[in-house]
């Protein structure tokens, strides 16, 4: 699962300080800074499943020679009780942003979960003003859907959002 700069894989014991830092860094994951959290947490759902859970998971993105760039998330939802698909997200280091790492990233884990799940959608959600990552999505090989109104409580006020998806049929991006 990777091209000659991006690859994922499974998150370890010495990622859980990059995990920590996202929970007590103001800034660190950008828009979606939602407060501090609970840095124990991290280890504690590590412990759980290593982050690999039937619902939802995480795996780390490297970049150029293994180096942690940052991680990639998802989790599962149904349409209708019946239409199982996957949400994801990214959230890379700042010194990583705008290097191609993050549509990479992202195609790899819609390969990977059309792969080895039998869900026919993966979607993807972001800020409107966050113009890079609404260019990561499409050359990830996503499609706008539209915009999902007031869907999020963000720095003291309700903030629209973008709906991305990609169905197992659409071609995948190259990478």
């Amino acid at each position: 699962m990777s091209d000659p700069q991006v690859s994922l894989r499974p998150v370890a014991m010495g990622d859980l300080a990059m995990f920590r830092r996202f929970c007590l860094e103001p800034g660190l994951i950008g828009l979606d800074w939602a407060g501090f959290r609970d840095p124990e947490a991290p280890a504690r759902r590590f412990a759980l499943d290593s982050y690999l859970g039937e619902h939802d998971g995480r795996l780390i993105v490297e970049a150029f020679d293994a180096k942690t760039a940052g991680f990639v998330s998802y989790r599962s939802g149904t349409y209708g009780g019946r239409a199982p698909y996957w949400e994801i997200g990214i959230a890379l280091l700042p010194e990583w942003r705008g290097k191609g790492i993050g549509w990479r990233a992202q195609a790899q884990l819609c390969d990977y979960l059309f792969t080895h799940t039998p869900a026919q959608r993966v979607q993807a959600g972001t800020h409107p003003e966050n113009l890079a990552e609404q260019s990561s999505l499409v050359k990830a090989g996503f499609q706008l859907e539209g915009t999902v109104r007031a869907c999020e409580f963000r720095a003291g006020a309700w903030h629209d959002g973008y709906l991305y998806s990609r169905l197992r049929a659409d071609p995948a991006p190259s990478i």
